[in-house]
């Protein structure tokens, strides 16, 4: 049985609760990882600046995956890769979000860019991430500086098919899948949360076979797909649970703590 080596996780819905707390057990299981010489990062759609207060209290010192993983920080949050979305498959995005209905948020390296500062999930970003929003009135001078393009709505049955739809129109030009059933997010071509495993195994120089990965929604299957064991949290929808390898208890009920403790116990550490 391969030991592993390295943890990457997914951060809302998994390494948080509902409310975006950090859990004491949830931390001190971090500590545990560390104390055991596993290594542990964190992957997430969210942007770099919106990862940064897991930092210290993780005492992280792998590089993170904002973006989906399709750009990679420091813990100092220095870009060590970064890659951007076409414009022009950022401006067919902008054009099909329009089109179901959904607000559009752009996120640039540094900047959260929005046109409707009364969106129903704006101050629910504000709160997860940090990070205020700058408003803008068009969209067109960021179309080609665009690191994650944000469809936000109500309406999951809508947002579904908004995201089949992108799929279907960008291709291979970009990439769209949802990280919440409320977020459609847009991300650069060829990388997601599973290139970012991929990444972090070579820079650790282990198979990603001894690499564990946990998460909860659609964005997380990559990394599943690329890890030796998957684990999806007890909030997970059904289908992110039939592709992982391990399901573990709810955000809600210290899940991801039961899983690293799984992991410890796996490697033979009490």
């Amino acid at each position: 049985m391969t030991q592993i080596s390295l943890v990457v996780s997914d951060v809302d819905g998994t390494l948080l609760t509902k409310d975006k707390t950090l859990t004491e057990r949830a931390r001190s299981a971090v500590q545990r990882l560390h104390k055991a010489g596993i290594g542990f990062t964190i992957t997430s759609s969210r942007p770099a600046i919106g990862m940064r207060f897991l930092i210290e209290p993780l005492a992280l010192w792998l590089p993170v995956g904002p973006f989906n993983g399709s750009s990679i920080v420091d813990p100092e949050m220095r870009p060590v890769e970064q890659h951007l979305i076409p414009a022009s498959a950022a401006e067919r995005s902008l054009q099909i979000l329009r089109k179901f209905g959904a607000d559009i948020w752009l996120f640039t390296t540094d900047k959260w860019l929005i046109d409707n500062p009364s969106g129903k999930y704006v101050a629910h970003e504000q709160h997860t991430i940090r990070s205020d929003p700058t408003i803008v009135t068009d969209f067109s001078p960021y179309l080609s500086s665009a690191c994650k393009i944000v469809g936000a709505s109500a309406d999951a049955a809508g947002l579904e098919a908004c995201e089949k739809a992108m799929q279907e129109a960008l291709g291979s030009e970009a990439t769209a899948v949802r990280s919440q059933t409320y977020y459609l997010d847009i991300t650069p071509p060829g990388f997601n949360k599973g290139t970012f495993v991929e990444a972090m195994a070579r820079r650790l120089g282990i198979a990603t076979g001894a690499v564990a990965t946990i998460g909860d929604m659609q964005n997380d299957l990559a990394m599943f797909a690329v890890s030796g064991i998957s684990i999806a949290m007890g909030n997970a929808t059904d289908n992110v649970k039939d592709q992982a390898t391990h399901v573990t208890a709810s955000n809600e009920q210290d899940g991801f703590a039961e899983a690293m403790e799984m992991i410890l116990k796996r490697n033979g550490v009490g």
